[in-house]
Formats: structure tokens, sequence, C-alpha cells
């Protein structure tokens, strides 16, 4: 026989092939294992994802904007003397270059809102429609009546929750009453020309949208305003953008990205990268004492052949890989199950899973009522690095064993 440490990789693998399938019921049920365990961490990982995801989209929504500018006590006191004035040209210049795409200007302000029935405290959004929608009020949210048709509108959009609080509807007149420039109460009679959909209830019943001008001249601002938004292609990098807004604004204004702004949905994205790596080290430390399990059966099984391979002049060191060999065929098949039964169950509910039984928990947890798995091709990569890695480290005890054989105290085991 020639050397086993020169014997070809491809007859190394068919003869661990060949010795995977010697008893099939057990490769067949450790493949289950796997598979299922692998499925488990990538399927797990999109809605874990998907749930993270559009937290922070929601969150950002509600911003809006991935990165925004205040007077510096604005956010210790939210009030219309703490605005700003319209930005000059260094800063107009670049909020309109990438990585900016978009940016506009708002009056955000407490207010009370009052039907004929009832009173609730409210964000008054004075806004210019056109802005909102770029950094990503969706018209389509608009359920009754339309949106504002621009800053000089004196119509009032008002959430579907907070239409409900009020006890009023589309066409009626409320009163919007809040603190103006010289302090004093400012009120003013509005129509309800549009009702909005939110994506949580919470919005819907906060947040109240009129013209920006329109409440310029209502709280005397002149041409004033509380905050400067500006949005970018990418919520998971706004540094490039913060650097660039923060030089251009000076170091007299108050410039923060969004993580800033809503420290909890910024913990969350930084938390979720090392929760998905724990979550698969988890899953397959339980499938791990099953492979060592099984490779140790067959080890067993098998102690009477490694020693007449060790006879005809295998080398331990060759009997190890060949045992190695053995459970990295059986990692990879149960990846590639895994993989493919990942996908082709994510791929049917790509448009949403309808939680609307549990409303009321999710958006607790500041998520909408339907969830959107998000499959990232680096979570599918980590799964199958970390199953590879961990599967070899926990075949090495297995191998080990199996070289240590004398191949004539071997030989003679029945």
């Amino acid at each position: 026989m020639a050397s086993a440490n020169r014997l070809p990789l491809g007859a190394m693998a068919r003869m661990a092939w060949r010795n995977l399938w010697r008893n099939h019921r057990r490769t067949l049920i450790m493949l289950l294992a796997i598979t299922v365990g692998v499925w488990a961490m990538i399927f797990m990982t999109a809605l874990m994802r998907g749930m993270v995801d559009q937290m922070i989209e929601d969150g950002i929504d509600a911003l809006p904007g991935l990165v925004q500018i205040h007077h510096p006590d604005y956010r210790d006191d939210p009030s219309v003397e703490n605005s700003l004035e319209p930005p000059n040209q260094v800063l107009l210049q670049a909020l309109e270059s990438p990585p900016s795409t978009g940016w506009t200007t708002r009056i955000r302000v407490p207010a009370m809102i009052s039907s004929e029935r009832d009173s609730r405290g409210v964000t008054l959004l004075g806004v210019d429609p056109a802005g909102e929608i770029v950094l990503g009020f969706d018209p389509g949210s608009i359920v009754e009546g339309r949106f504002l048709e621009g800053t000089d509108d004196n119509g009032l959009v008002i959430g579907r929750k907070l239409l409900e609080r009020l006890e009023t509807d589309l066409g009626k007149r409320i009163v919007v009453m809040s603190q103006d420039t010289g302090n004093e109460i400012a009120d003013r009679g509005f129509r309800i020309v549009g009702v909005y959909k939110g994506k949580l209830a919470a919005l819907e019943e906060n947040y109240i949208y009129a013209g920006r001008s329109t409440v310029q001249s209502l709280l005397k601002m002149d041409a004033r305003v509380s905050e400067i938004a500006i949005t970018g292609r990418n919520y998971r990098n706004a540094d490039p953008l913060l650097r660039q807004v923060r030089t251009a604004a000076g170091g007299d204004l108050d410039v923060k990205a969004w993580t800033e702004l809503d420290t909890y949905l910024g913990l969350m994205l930084g938390v979720m990268d090392g929760f998905v790596l724990v979550w698969v080290i988890v899953i397959f430390l339980a499938l791990s004492f099953g492979l060592v399990n099984t490779l140790m059966m067959a080890v067993f099984e098998r102690v009477r052949e490694f020693g007449l391979m060790q006879a005809l002049g295998m080398k331990p060191s060759a009997i190890r890989y060949q045992v190695l060999l053995e459970s990295v065929l059986l990692l990879l098949l149960g990846l590639l199950a895994g993989n493919l039964l990942a996908v082709a169950s994510i791929l049917p509910i790509r448009d949403g899973i309808d939680l609307t039984v549990v409303a009321e928990g999710m958006e607790m947890m500041g998520v909408s009522s339907v969830l959107y798995p998000s499959l990232y091709l680096n979570d599918i990569v980590l799964a199958n690095v970390v199953v590879v890695l961990l599967g070899i480290l926990t075949s090495l005890l297995p191998a080990w064993r199996a070289s240590q054989y004398r191949p004539v105290e071997a030989i003679a085991k029945t």
C-alpha cells in the first residue's frame, strides 16, 4: 500500500463518504439535527434582524432624518425661544451635497389640541409637505382626506387614534394652543383636512401636522424653525453625513445623528450584531454534543478497522484526517440543507408576517404589527463559518481517539 500521508485527497474523500453511510440511520439523524440547527440560526436571526430594523426605521421616521440640527438648548427645552435661523449659504451647500439625499426644516413644539368633547397634549409639527415626503412620510398613510398642500396650508392632519380620542371627525374644526415667542398663549382654530395611519398607534396620538408658515405666523416666529432634519442612504453609517453637516453648521449649533437623538435605538443596533454571534454559538453548542456522540460511536465501531489500516501502513495522522474529513462532509451536507430550508422558509413571508393578534405587546417593544424578516448575507456567512469551525473543533477528540489505537490490540478486538 502507498504511504497514507500521500493518499490522494479524492480517495480519502470517497472513503469518508462511504464510511458516513455505513450506518445511514445515525448519519441521517445527525444530518437532520444539523439542518434544523442551521435553519433555526438563520431563520430566527432574520426575524430578529427584521424586528430591530423595523424599530430603527420607525424611530428614524418619527424623528425624522439621520441627522438633526437644533439650538443648543432645544433638547432640554423644546420651546419657540430655542429656535434657529434658516440655513445660511455654507450650510445650505452641505445639506444639498452627497451623502445627503434630502433635508427639510420644521417647527416642533408642545401643544394642546381640543375638540368639543376632549383635549390632549400633542406635538405640533409645522412642516413643508414636500420635504416631509422626501424624509419618509408616506402619502399613502393618509386614510381619510388629504395631506397638506403647502407650507401655508390652513388645514390640520392628525392621527387616526387621536381622532378617536377627541371624538371628532374629518372636516370638523378643532383648536390648537401653544406658547408664542412672547410667552403668551397662542391659539387657533384648524379644520381637520386629513387623517393618517401611523406604523405605531403612539405616533398617531402624538403628532399633528400643519403648514410651516401657518405655524410660524401663529407663534410669531418669523422665519425661524425648531430643527433642520437631513436624511441619507444608509442609516447604519450616518457618520460621513454627520461630519459634513457638523463642519458646515459650526460650533454654535447642536448637530446630532439619530443614534444620539434616540440612544435606545442606537444601542439596539449595536447589541444586535453581538446577539447574532451569541445566538449562533449557543445553537451550535447544543448540536455539538450530538456531533461528538455520533463521531465517537463511529470510532468505537471501527476500532478493528483502524488497527488494520495502521498495520497496512496508514499513519495515525492520516486516520485523524480521515475522521475529520467525515465530520466536515457531514457538516457541509447539513449546512447545504439548512441554508436551503432557511431561504425557502423566509421567501414566502418576505412581504410580512401579520401579528395583529399581539399588536399591543409588539407596540410596547416599539415594533409595528407587521414583521418583515431581514435576511442578510453576512448573517448566513457567519452561521456557516461558525458551524464549520466549531464542528471541526468538536471533531478533534474523536479523530484523536481514533489515531491512538495500537494495531495489534485494535485488530484483536471484536
